[in-house]
């Protein structure tokens, strides 16, 4: 059978056979997954202990506009990646060029239908919140809602995590300071709006934010994902704090996809039910993130509770509305246009 074109594990006669199809592939390829993003170190380490197939990560630190890129670039290329994480209107975009190969994992039921597209090209892993993390040791007084970092406290300390045009996370905080000024899931102009006056009261700092940003206390403040704030900011930050902003609850998830033009593309296959077994689904819990099928595992009494209530404090995922592909495509386009306004000058 051709391994490029299954659509689910039976089409290698089952889980034994998918398998079988990637160990004797024996390569992986994947790209943009720092060791310390949502626990894939680990889950990279057990995924090749338990199979024997040798991964290799590009561009650890690339963003989503550079796996699209790299999957144009490198087609034909025994090194191009076969999978991708990455943020939801990529996800999108990449479907509408056509670059991803259908395939439902077989807990395709446990994902939510908000959360996948439904012929199966591209699927929904982990996420969480928008949050505000700082530093005490340079913010004296702590931020709770995007309007406060407007204060003559916040000079030069705040900063996100690279272009919102390309960078899926930055994206995301745009969207959610246009939730917390007037805008909606479907109006993402306030965002932009909002860090334009951010950046005039002289608090919005244009580097990209990173964990070393703000340890050196360059970006001693910074919006970004809880559990990113939380997994990669907080062991080296003595003292950090993370707060769900309490003007903008703005959830949103990463997404899997398989490469249509994968070199290895059984094991793309079994990495994608990897992903989603239980095993993998608690992998990226016990990274601070809200596993995907978080819900279907606590019914079914597989979720490590542990790690569940370590999470930082924020609403029930069940109570936030997800942006449709629809809105996605629409807030993208307005900070495509609109973004430039805040860097420049």
């Amino acid at each position: 059978m051709d391994a490029a074109t299954a659509t689910s594990a039976a089409a290698f006669g089952g889980m034994n056979g998918l398998i079988a199809a990637a160990k004797k592939e024996g390569q992986l390829n994947v790209i943009t997954l720092p060791s310390n993003w949502a626990n894939y170190g680990t889950i990279i380490k057990d995924f090749e202990a338990k199979y024997g197939i040798k991964i290799t990560d590009a561009s650890p630190e690339g963003s989503s506009a550079d796996e699209i890129s790299a999957i144009n670039d490198a087609k034909g290329s025994s090194t191009a990646p076969d999978v991708v994480d990455v943020g939801g209107s990529y996800a999108v975009s990449g479907q509408q060029s056509g670059l991803w190969a259908p395939y439902k994992v077989a807990t395709w039921n446990d994902i939510p239908a908000t959360a996948k597209d439904p012929g199966g090209d591209w699927y929904a892993d982990y996420g969480g919140y928008v949050a505000i993390g700082y530093d005490p040791a340079h913010v004296k007084t702590p931020p709770t809602t995007f309007k406060s970092l407007l204060a003559g406290a916040y000079k030069n300390q705040v900063a996100i995590d690279g272009n919102p045009t390309q960078t899926g996370s930055a994206f995301a905080a745009v969207c959610a300071a246009a939730l917390a000024n007037g805008g909606s899931l479907a109006n993402a102009a306030p965002g932009v709006t909002y860090f334009r006056q951010l950046r005039q009261a002289g608090n919005f700092v244009t580097v990209e934010g990173t964990p070393e940003t703000v340890l050196s206390g360059q970006t001693p403040i910074l919006i970004w994902w809880d559990y990113l704030l939380a997994s990669e900011v907080t062991p080296s930050v003595p003292g950090f704090k993370v707060v769900v902003p309490a003007d903008a609850s703005y959830a949103g998830f990463y997404d899997q996809a398989i490469s249509k033009t994968a070199p290895h593309p059984a094991a793309a296959r079994l990495w994608e039910e990897f992903l989603y077994s239980t095993e993998g689904q608690n992998l990226f819990l016990e990274g601070a993130t809200h596993p995907i099928e978080q819900d279907a595992m606590e019914a079914a009494g597989t979720i490590n509770r542990t790690a569940l209530a370590a999470l930082p404090a924020a609403p029930a995922l069940d109570t936030v509305r997800l942006p449709t592909q629809g809105q996605q495509t629409t807030a993208e386009n307005v900070i495509e246009q609109q973004w430039p306004s805040v860097t420049s000058g």
